[in-house]
This record gives C-alpha cells, structure tokens and sequence, in this order.
C-alpha cells in the first residue's frame, strides 16, 4: 500500500512539473504580449490625442506638392529655395507653443535671411469654438494689411489651455482695437462672417493632403506633425538648403 502511495505521489508530482514547465513559457508571452500592447497605447497616445496631436515624432514620408496661391499668407521672400507651409489652429495650444518658443528662431535664422519662406493655413478643429472666430479675425484684418500683426495678438493672448472662452467675437474685436485697426471696418467684416469660404478652403486642402491635427507643417512637402523642437526644423531645412 505505502509502494502505491509513494508511486502516486511521484506521479502527482511529476505532472506538476510538467504544468510548470507548460506554465513558465506561457506566462512569459503573455507577459511581453501585455508590454508591448501597453506601450503601443502609450505611443499612440503622445501629445494631446487625436484631435490635437501636439508632440508626436513624424516618421519620414515623401514630399507633398503643395501649391502655395495667391491667397496665402506669406512671410519672407516668395522666391526662397524652401517653403514652410503650416495648418494651424488659435486655439491650440501646440500652436501657440510653436508660435512662441520655435519660430521666432526659424524666422531668425531662415526667414529674415532669405533662405526660407513661412505660409500659414487655417485649420479650425472641430472640438475649439473660439478657432474659426480667431481665423476669420484675422483674415478681417488682413483687409487693413494686419494679418500677422492679429496672428500675433491672438497667439499672444491664447492662455495655452486651449479655452474657447477667451476667443469670443467681443475680445477680438478689443485685440483690434489694441493693433490699430479701424474698428468699424474690422467690426462689421467679423460679425459677417466674410472669410468663412476661405478657411473652409484652408481646411479642406488641409484635408486633402492629410493633415489630422495641428500643429502640422511641410517643408517643401515633407511632412513634419506636432510642436517639434527647433532642431528638427533646422535639420530638415538645412538638408534641403544643402
């Protein structure tokens, strides 16, 4: 009786070792299956979501043709060996921390140097109210030869939070005040709503060549997505200048 017992419990325990050795591989998969699913979520998560994607390291990608027309909003010399054409949004926040810490030094650099032109493109998203406001503000004041000085108000003045509040027809209408604009003019072209069909352009070429979020920029149609550093910028500028 005690031989049978004994070869039970060697059986018993063989069979254990075997589940342990099943066990061990499997929970080493599932285990990397978890990591890996975690950081893809956290990768696909970077720099505000989708709608505002922010920081979010572009992949290389073929250049875009990209037409700059007539209506464009232009800085610098039309006829530099590189164009920078962004899409962005006055309520976004990226945007304004590109506006604030990045292209002061491209236009140091570049733009004042002849070596580059800047082109800026509405892109309203859909979730920030006060973004269209702002863009047709800007285009109101671009009748009186004002429109970086009210691009440069309004980014001035955004809190960085991405709150519509701030963005309302009455405090554009005191930011024109504050650039010198005559505000009957700027005034009534606000409150028609005059620019809708050409932001809706702005937005739809946007679209077209796929731009999903703002900040986004091309440079001489390569793609560059988010509020990326100086360096990034100066790197692809200066290889196309090469």
């Amino acid at each position: 009786m005690e031989e049978q017992n004994a070869k039970t419990e060697e059986a018993s325990t063989a069979a254990k070792v075997n589940y342990m050795q099943l066990l061990l591989p499997g929970s080493i998969l599932l285990a990397a299956i978890l990591i890996s699913g975690t950081l893809i979520f956290t990768r696909g998560q970077g720099g505000g979501g989708a709608a505002q994607i922010g920081n979010v390291p572009q992949a290389q990608n073929e250049p875009i043709d990209i037409k700059v027309n007539q209506n464009d909003h232009i800085l610098g010399n039309k006829n530099a060996k590189v164009t920078i054409v962004e899409y962005s949004d006055f309520e976004c926040p990226f945007c304004k921390k590109f506006w604030s810490e990045t292209l002061p030094l491209i236009k140091k650099e570049f733009i004042e140097s002849g070596k580059a032109h800047f082109v800026y493109r509405h892109f309203p998203l859909p979730s920030h109210s006060g973004a269209k406001p702002a863009a047709l503000a800007t285009e109101c004041a671009a009748e009186q030869g004002k429109f970086w000085q009210m691009h440069d108000e309004i980014y001035k003045r955004q809190d960085g939070q991405g709150q519509s509040a701030q963005l309302t027809k009455d405090n554009l209408k005191k930011w024109a005040v504050a650039i010198g604009l005559d505000t009957a003019k700027f005034n009534q072209c606000l409150d028609s709503e005059k620019y809708s069909k050409k932001i809706n352009d702005d937005l739809a070429s946007g679209q077209t060549v796929g731009v999903t979020g703002t900040p986004t920029f091309f440079i001489n149609g390569q793609k560059i997505v988010g509020a990326q550093p100086y360096e990034t910028f100066k790197q692809a500028i200066d290889a196309l200048l090469k």
